[in-house]
């Protein structure tokens, strides 16, 4: 298991940008494939960016295609989300996970992430 704590979250308005954190300790964060999944309210959990072990494979949502980027940093154990043009239906809860060990594949699936952080809400004003 890996801890996972997010940061960086907000109120920012439509059209501008943020960057999300997520700090790993615990177990070898370089070891696990990532992803970035977000709640809105009444809305179920939804894949919105993922990366494989090596970091070389990424993925992301339809709906953020473009404007999100996810990123790692394994010399400081930090997984990161940058979020350009961001719209009020980005509005959600943010959460980081660690998922398998894979390499050139990205799991889009909540349920085979193994470890979550608490979550950091994101909230866009239009």
């Amino acid at each position: 298991q890996v801890q996972l704590v997010e940061s960086g979250g907000g109120l920012v308005q439509a059209g501008g940008s943020l960057r999300l954190s997520c700090a790993a300790s615990g177990r070898i964060f370089s070891m696990y494939a990532m992803g970035w999944f977000r709640q809105a309210p009444g809305k179920e959990r939804e894949f919105v960016a993922g990366m494989d072990t090596s970091g070389g494979v990424t993925e992301y949502a339809d709906s953020v295609q473009g404007r999100f980027t996810i990123s790692r940093d394994n010399a400081k154990n930090t997984l990161y989300l940058q979020i350009d043009s961001l719209k009020p239906e980005d509005t959600a809860v943010y959460y980081c996970a660690a998922g398998p060990i894979l390499d050139g594949i990205v799991v889009k699936i909540s349920s085979l992430y193994h470890s979550w952080g608490q979550g950091t809400q994101v909230t866009v004003s239009s």
